[in-house]
């Protein structure tokens, strides 16, 4: 058989949709959630939808850890026997473990073949870079001019949101720099962002409404004339995640509204929206699939 371009892989907090990630030919790899006594493969055992239905009878506080080197191996090694090249793309390393693993694997399989990249961020932003890198590999972009490009956006790749409450963050150790925000008399909303690699305090203000605001006030100002990239994330909040979408669709290059996983959720908790975001001129994706959900309501 002869060999097609190169592979991309990313892992589970992506949060991108399955349908998705199969036509753009993207493989994802499970993180594992920890649920009451089970551990269920993050979006093949269960859904964003099941979890959040679940969360609030659980009994203990929800867990998750990353893919064994091992997975990611036999991942890599079904995809070199019929790719040249594997570009694999993951969360941020100081936000999981997931990168450590597949960089292990990466020298147990084919190092030469396999490169393996530290996105810096994580769901909405990780899914767009991954998107990014499947449009050049079906250009016939080969994996070096893949790897270069990724890096070249990373810091152009922006995460901006506001959660219901820190307390998922705090307990499950991805609270970052907000840990500052912590015990603040005053009843204010977050605005947050991850930076560096790490859950990070913009502003703070008043209502959870003005944070909203807010995320789509930073989204618009890296317009550049050509629209911006965007995903609109969401955990169990979808009307949130419509306004802001539909707030964001006059200067949307691409617009995808998209849950949450059960991996992101357990550490952001319920009520999250966010943006996932970049300013076109940098790579036009041209995905509208929210556009298309709004208009037609």
């Amino acid at each position: 058989m002869t060999a097609r371009g190169v592979a991309i892989v990313t892992d589970s907090t992506a949060d991108l949709p399955p349908a998705l990630a199969t036509a753009r030919g993207i493989t994802v790899v499970p993180l594992t959630l920890h649920l009451d006594g089970q551990s269920l493969l993050d979006g093949v055992d269960i859904t964003a939808a099941e979890f959040y239905r679940r969360l609030p009878l659980a009994t203990t506080h929800p867990t998750t850890s990353q893919p064994s080197p091992g997975r990611f191996a036999e991942t890599y090694n079904a995809l070199l026997k019929n790719h040249e090249a594997i570009v694999s793309i993951h969360i941020s390393e100081k936000l999981s473990g997931t990168f450590d693993s597949a960089r292990q694997a990466a020298a147990m399989t084919d190092p030469n073949r396999v490169r393996v990249i530290d996105s810096g961020v994580a769901s909405m932003s990780l899914g767009l870079i991954t998107l990014v890198a499947s449009a050049l590999s079906a250009r016939s972009a080969d994996a070096e001019a893949i790897e270069a490009k990724v890096f070249a956006m990373k810091p152009h790749l922006q995460t901006y949101f506001s959660v219901a409450t820190l307390e998922f963050l705090r307990r499950g150790g991805r609270i970052g720099r907000a840990n500052a925000l912590l015990g603040s008399v005053l009843q204010v909303k977050p605005v947050l962002c991850i930076r560096d690699g790490l859950v990070t305090p913009l502003e703070r203000v008043r209502t959870f409404e003005r944070a909203l605001t807010r995320v789509v006030e930073l989204t618009r100002e890296l317009d550049r004339g050509k629209g911006v990239c965007i995903i609109v994330g969401h955990a169990d909040a979808e009307a949130d995640a419509e306004r802001v979408a539909r707030e964001l669709k006059p200067i949307a290059d691409t617009l995808m509204i998209q849950p949450l996983g059960p991996v992101v959720g357990a550490h952001a908790g319920p009520g999250v929206v966010g943006v996932g975001c970049y300013s076109a001129d940098l790579f036009p994706l041209g995905i509208k699939t929210a556009s298309e959900a709004l208009s037609s309501r």
